[in-house]
């Protein structure tokens, strides 16, 4: 049954080894889900993973000093989730709000970097 077996007559179908990184509860939690409960974790799973490399992004950017602390007070078309980054454009460094939205990153222009900061 290509990498599948039965353990007993009244235990769920369950890989002999859990795929790479995934614990033995967690897989034998997915074996007893419905097709559309792993449909959910996989959304949920997708997003999660998503917003821990926003995170990871950020602080790896803040450590390189190119992220403002968020402002209390974003422009009315900007989310408030919006960070604050600095791109360099030509020699020359800019402000700019930065969000994700869905699957892209959008970016609005906010003011050019102060030369003595």
């Amino acid at each position: 049954m290509g990498g599948l077996c039965w353990l007993t007559q009244n235990q769920p179908m369950s890989y002999e080894l859990p795929p790479a990184n995934l614990q033995t509860e967690i897989v034998n939690t997915l074996n007893e889900a419905t097709p559309e409960h792993l449909r959910d974790v996989a959304s949920y799973a997708e997003a999660l993973a998503e917003h821990k490399e926003r995170d990871a992004r950020l602080k790896e950017e803040a450590d390189d000093g190119n992220v403002e602390q968020r402002p209390d007070d974003p422009p009315d078309d900007v989310p408030a989730k919006a960070t604050i980054t600095i791109k360099e454009i030509n020699d020359n460094r800019y402000y700019y709000w930065q969000w994700r939205e869905g699957d892209s990153v959008t970016s609005k222009y906010k003011e050019p970097v102060n030369p003595d900061e």
